[in-house]
């Protein structure tokens, strides 16, 4: 009962935000907020569940974003009908990528991942029918309500609020399916759960697609946002790191870790950007690097782990039992 009510709580906050604050930045950076919760719960799907850290992300937040202005710019459709192609190409790219890297562990597994992530965003700079360096653009004004192309931030706000729902409700179907337990156990110990039947391998690599999914959604709704992507703010490394550190921020591995990460690192570094503008673009990766030092060292499970009592990792090891 508690919890239903901190959830109808949370709904009723989420849903009035805009209306309460109302300025247009305050409600471009709510719109933003939910954006990249949406991309971070993707990521924690493989990376908070499955303990597989992937760097890489953003090559499926990049199909996304790609395959939304190219049905435009070289179709001269919707972007909303680059969605579909680009889930497609996101969950081909996963099964590609994922087949290999995934019987990594560790920092070699991030490694890889950062790898195919640098090339993907080289071949991009150099391929001249996806814009190069250029990148490409979006309908400039709105020509039908099918564009989702909008002056406001208040109608993304609310297409992103029921995109993040659905991205919650997969996210929770899943961690409560056979699947979310393989995971789990896999988290723990790989070994011990394949030596009780867990096919680790198989159930990685459906994790890592649904994830790449997920974020393949996310890019095609930056991109709509935005009108335009090139290869820096649809293949940059950073927005990787970014979706890595609002999971790991909030609490990796919990249904409501990414949003809560998402609700801190947007704001912050949105108002640093324009209190500082040109003279504060390094500072984003001191932040950055700092955050991931404190998590870290502090609290590993994540800022919303305080309030769940989820213990650190390792905790329990060396812990006596009673008989």
């Amino acid at each position: 009962m508690r919890r239903l009510i901190w959830l109808s709580i949370v709904a009723a906050l989420a849903i009035a935000y805009p209306l309460l604050l109302s300025s247009p930045f305050q409600q471009r950076l709510g719109a933003l907020v939910l954006l990249y919760a949406i991309a971070a719960s993707a990521w924690n799907i493989v990376g908070g569940y499955a303990g597989q850290v992937s760097v890489g992300h953003v090559v499926f937040f990049g199909c996304g974003a790609y395959a939304a202005m190219g049905s435009y710019a070289k179709f001269g459709l919707s972007p909303l009908f680059g969605i579909p192609g680009g889930i497609v190409l996101a969950v081909g790219l996963a099964a590609v990528i994922g087949v290999p890297t995934l019987r990594l562990s560790g920092h070699y597994f991030s490694m890889a991942t950062i790898a195919v992530a640098e090339t993907m965003r080289l071949i991009v700079t150099n391929t001249e029918w996806l814009g190069a360096a250029v990148g490409l653009s979006g309908p400039t004004v709105p020509r039908n309500v099918f564009d989702l192309s909008f002056l406001s931030s208040l109608p993304y706000y609310y297409l992103f609020l029921v995109v993040l729902v659905i991205t919650l409700l997969v996210t929770w179907w899943m961690t409560n399916s056979r699947m979310g337990f393989y995971l789990r156990a896999i988290k723990d110990s790989e070994r011990a759960a394949r030596s009780l039947g867990a096919p680790a391998s198989r159930t990685k690599l459906y994790a890592y697609m649904l994830s790449a999914a997920l974020t393949s959604v996310a890019g095609a709704l930056y991109a709509m946002m935005f009108g335009f992507v090139d290869p820096e703010s649809g293949l940059g490394i950073l927005i990787s790191v970014k979706i890595l550190i609002m999971a790991a921020l909030g609490g990796a591995g919990l249904l409501f870790g990414p949003l809560v990460g998402a609700a801190i690192l947007v704001p912050l570094e949105e108002i640093s950007n324009s209190w500082l503008g040109g003279k504060g673009a390094g500072l984003t990766f001191v932040v950055y690097g700092a955050i991931i030092v404190l998590i870290a060292r502090f609290q590993p499970g994540g800022l919303l782990s305080l309030l769940t009592g989820r213990r650190k990792p390792g905790a329990d090891k060396g812990a006596g039992h009673a008989p």
